[in-house]
């Protein structure tokens, strides 16, 4: 019985750290990253992570077509550059930020409807020894308004 109640006590602590996090990365990515889409309008949905040094994540989005969108990866000084690139679902590379001077953000116009797979990966620190960083990262889209 003592057992069962320390396993869920944890599981209990652990969702509640959890949950502490994933709002300061909201809160951070609301108030660090929504601004960088400017002059593009916010689409509204918050995809951040936490996310540790050496993390690899994709998220896959779908683009309209015939609108000019920004992808834009904001992530914690802390992370360092994030390499990010954008495939298509035949993962031919349409974009690669490690090709553009380790840009945060890609402006492009969609030709077609599709779905596109953003790809992050968190660098690892040189430094032997040195405790694992993490830190929030957050993938938002922008888009302009068509006439």
């Amino acid at each position: 019985m003592k057992n069962a109640i320390i396993i869920i006590l944890t599981a209990l602590l652990s969702f509640t750290l959890i949950g502490e996090a994933q709002g300061q990365c909201r809160k951070y990515t609301k108030k660090s990253c929504v601004p960088k889409l400017d002059p593009y309008i916010f689409n509204g949905q918050v995809n951040s992570a936490l996310l540790n040094e050496g993390d690899i994540a994709e998220l896959m989005l779908t683009f309209y077509a015939d609108q000019e969108y920004r992808v834009l990866v904001c992530a914690e000084d802390q992370l360092g550059d994030v390499n990010f690139k954008l495939k298509d679902i035949n993962d031919k590379v349409l974009f690669d930020n490690s090709k553009h001077e380790m840009a945060s953000l890609w402006d492009f116009t969609s030709n077609t409807t599709q779905q596109i797979i953003v790809e992050l990966e968190i660098p690892e620190s040189d430094e032997a020894g040195e405790k694992l960083k993490n830190g929030c990262v957050a993938i938002l889209v922008g888009f302009k308004e068509t006439e």
